[in-house]
């Protein structure tokens, strides 16, 4: 069993060479490669993405999420300021990470597509508050945020690949990557449900300490309909698609050995921190992508299939050359 006292940021560490990692996607989203990872055996699987719906059972419900991406990063008319929005408070009200932070003081106005905002208020994290004389059309000067890994800007077929087909949902900077994979054919053959959860910006924040422990989390809006809730509470297992689902779940699972979790319709927000050892409440299998070295998410995995298994199998997944990150291939933990 890991024990949280004994693990340090940097057992979660592997070695990746620059070229595995995924720049761009597939053309096909179904085409990629799925490792299927036994919990009971350690056992390790190399298989298709294809394949994914063999390993459900008549009683699995999936979970998805449903958020969509919106091109939340915005560079001022001149050029000069890069503005990311991390939530739109209100129509005209973002609360922004700002480039260059120095030059962008209370008070201070910035113009993006001919509408002119000002500086409000500035957080102690750095973020800006702006508010905007009238709304900023994002979808005609906004850009996505791609993962700085990428190493690349954004591109118009970006709008619809870097987007799950089931998202709808406004308000994430990211998408919830391991749902790039389904097609709508697929999901026909599933069972499956819905909840929301944004991604933000915090989700490729570093864990900087030696500590997992002493991590501050970051938060992210979420919510789950009564519908999806009573679906899940009959489900026989729970199978998670995705981080952001396993979230979102395990914040609101009851911690009785039911398995229950509970409606959330009017959201909420959610900083749950996810590390071995954690006691599972509601998600029995996930389906996920290769996370980077020392991150959350990485750890999030370990805390489901344990760290010795989880760290093993992506030594395995370099050995074998898989694709790494948003645009790579996934894992599924059973």
């Amino acid at each position: 069993m890991d024990l949280a006292v004994s693990l340090r940021t940097a057992d979660f560490h592997y070695d990746l060479p620059d070229e595995l990692i995924a720049s761009r996607p597939l053309p096909d989203r179904a085409a990629s490669r799925m490792m299927v990872v036994h919990r009971d055996t350690g056992v390790i699987e190399h298989r298709m993405f294809r394949d994914f719906p063999s390993f459900l059972k008549a009683e699995d419900l999936l979970v998805l999420n449903d958020t969509r991406v919106i091109p939340a990063r915005v560079f001022s008319d001149d050029g000069k300021i890069e503005l990311l929005c991390l939530d739109r408070l209100a129509p005209t009200e973002w609360r922004c990470l700002v480039k260059p932070g120095k030059k962008m003081k209370v008070g201070r106005k910035v113009t993006v597509g001919a509408v002119e905002g000002e500086v409000i208020e500035v957080f102690d994290n750095g973020d800006r508050l702006i508010r905007w004389q009238e709304e900023v059309d994002l979808d005609a000067h906004g850009h996505l945020a791609l993962p700085h890994y990428m190493g690349r800007a954004d591109e118009d077929a970006d709008r619809e690949r870097y987007q799950t087909v089931f998202a709808r949902e406004e308000g994430a900077i990211a998408a919830p990557t391991a749902g790039l994979h389904f097609t709508p054919e697929m999901l026909e053959s599933i069972d499956h449900t819905f909840l929301t959860l944004h991604v933000g910006v915090g989700t490729f924040r570093p864990v900087s300490v030696e500590n997992p422990e002493e991590h501050d989390m970051h938060s992210e809006r979420y919510h789950l309909s009564k519908q999806s809730a009573e679906r899940i509470n009959a489900a026989g297992r729970v199978v998670a698609v995705g981080t952001t689902v396993t979230r979102v779940l395990e914040t609101l699972a009851n911690r009785d050995g039911s398995g229950r979790v509970k409606a959330e319709d009017q959201g909420g927000e959610t900083d749950i921190f996810i590390y071995p050892p954690h006691d599972f409440g509601a998600v029995d299998v996930l389906l996920t992508n290769f996370h980077l070295p020392e991150s959350t998410l990485i750890m999030l995995v370990s805390a489901l299939a344990g760290k010795d298994l989880v760290m093993e199998a992506y030594r395995e997944a370099v050995r074998e050359r898989y694709r790494f990150y948003s645009y790579g291939d996934c894992m599924l933990v059973l």
